[in-house]
């Protein structure tokens, strides 16, 4: 992700040197242990004697690996340093490392990413989140049992900036009229993830049913490792996901979600027994560049398909189907100093396969930026170039579709055409689900997630309704 690390309040004096509140760059809460590697430096000057405020306590940089607590997303994490700052604005630059415990970066490591951020950083100024008037949303096409719905995700910059309470935000977008139904983000709404109490849950469910509103499905997560280098065994990773599952109930949603294949075959049978006793449907979403044609993810599809279950299904992220790169990220990769001609290749041919070896290279020979890094990744993982027609075989086995969008601007038919392809490919399979707005742009795109939603949500309505029945 490249969501902002410093709000305009983030740098402070003290007594004997400095206080830096420092966000979280993510899109979820995660342990203390996973920031490595921090470095400040205030107007060129690198910063000494870094210690971050945990429990109230200030503990040195060295020993950050050992806390134990996790960093909420809503919360930001106080650093100090002995550096002398006088008032006024001053130039600040941070440097550290995320580990992901609940993503891969190799066959023995959790994923682990750089980040980047650099701000003049003076007094901060007032401000108050907008308001928009409640408005109804769209609804989905008369003829299909489906529903519209739309994710807390979109709200993630409006959750990190913490002018509101991540439960108010979630419920806002009931009651302000996006959407009467919700996917929610455990690790972004409650500070007790991952064992989330059922008073936040019941909390949740009580101001929805108030509002009109209900949830869908919730994305839990599977931490698979405590450390950079040890990892959970299988009860351990049972017992981190049994109470997201029971908050997932006590929350009224219909269903959890996790990335395909990540649970296992062995996991799965034993959650299946949990599942059928609750009442909810475990999804594995499967975007990107993750179609079935994917040798890597073969296993998982077929996995799914011999367990046979309906409290197991698929999760269809449509990021899979994009017959182009969004105009705002090539826009931001452009501004970002990416070679000309790589540019033109990924506007022009992203379906051509060659194009992702393009990529690929560029990136190995250390060309691209570190700021960007994180963002550059989005083209080997998160955006595909399948066609819907390729999800024909395994659509029986889908029970969600995400509809991901990055942006808005529809040139191409970049934004409505996978839409319409998928569409189709579900009226001809019976499909009988929820289709969920989320919109990944906001990583690079500074817009208002709830007029981007309505927007989106509109668009969609529009392009379900215009699909024909493929053949």
């Amino acid at each position: 992700m490249t969501l902002a690390c410093l709000r305009d309040d983030a740098l402070s004096s003290t007594s004997d040197g400095f206080r830096l509140l420092l966000s979280l760059p993510w899109i979820r809460s995660l342990p203390l242990w996973s920031l490595r590697d921090l470095t400040v430096t205030i107007d060129g000057t690198p910063a000494s004697d870094l210690r971050c405020v945990v429990d109230g306590r200030a503990v040195p940089l060295a020993d950050l690996g050992d806390a134990a607590g996790w960093w909420f997303l809503q919360e930001r994490l106080a650093v100090l340093g002995t550096t002398a700052v006088a008032p006024g604005a001053h130039e600040v630059t941070v440097a550290f490392r995320l580990t992901i415990p609940y993503l891969p970066g190799g066959p023995d490591s959790p994923l682990t990413l750089p980040f980047h951020d650099r701000r003049t950083l003076a007094a901060p100024a007032a401000s108050s989140p907008a308001r928009t008037e409640p408005r109804e949303a769209p609804a989905a096409p008369a003829d299909r049992p489906w529903r519209l719905a739309a994710s807390a995700f979109n709200w993630t910059p409006d959750v990190i900036r913490a002018e509101r309470s991540a439960l108010d935000i979630a419920v806002g977008i009931v009651e302000s009229g996006v959407a009467s139904t919700i996917e929610l983000e455990p690790g972004q709404l409650w500070p007790s993830f991952p064992d989330v109490t059922a008073a936040e849950a019941g909390a949740l469910r009580t101001r929805l049913a108030e509002a009109g509103g209900a949830v869908s499905i919730v994305g839990a997560s599977l931490d698979d490792w405590t450390s950079p280098t040890r990892r959970r065994w299988e009860d351990e990773r049972l017992a981190f996901l049994v109470p997201q599952l029971h908050a997932a109930k006590q929350a009224g949603a219909e269903g959890v979600r996790l990335p395909v294949g990540q649970a296992g075959p062995a996991l799965l049978g034993r959650l299946l027994p949990m599942l059928h006793e609750l009442g909810i449907t475990l999804y594995e979403e499967v975007q990107g560049q993750q179609p079935p044609t994917a040798d890597a993810y073969a296993a998982a599809y077929q996995t799914v398909a011999d367990l046979d279950d309906p409290r197991l299904r698929l999760l269809v992220d449509i990021s899979m189907l994009m017959p182009a790169l969004p105009v705002t990220y090539l826009d931001r990769l452009e501004a970002a100093g990416i070679p000309s001609e790589l540019h033109a290749r990924l506007r022009d041919e992203w379906k051509d396969p060659a194009t992702q070896g393009a990529v690929v290279d560029h990136l190995r020979s250390g060309g691209v930026a570190p700021e960007i890094h994180a963002l550059y990744m989005d083209m080997i993982v998160r955006f595909g170039r399948s066609d819907a027609a390729d999800l024909r075989d395994v659509l029986p086995l889908v029970g969600a579709i995400h509809l991901k969008f990055w942006d808005l601007d529809d040139s191409g038919g970049r934004v409505s055409a996978p839409i319409r392809d998928i569409s189709a490919e579900l009226r001809r399979a019976g499909f009988a689900g929820t289709l969920c707005s989320e919109w990944g742009g906001h990583e690079w795109l500074d817009a208002d997630a709830a007029d981007m939603t309505r927007r989106h949500l509109a668009l969609a309505a529009t392009a379900l309704a215009a699909a024909p029945v493929a053949r």
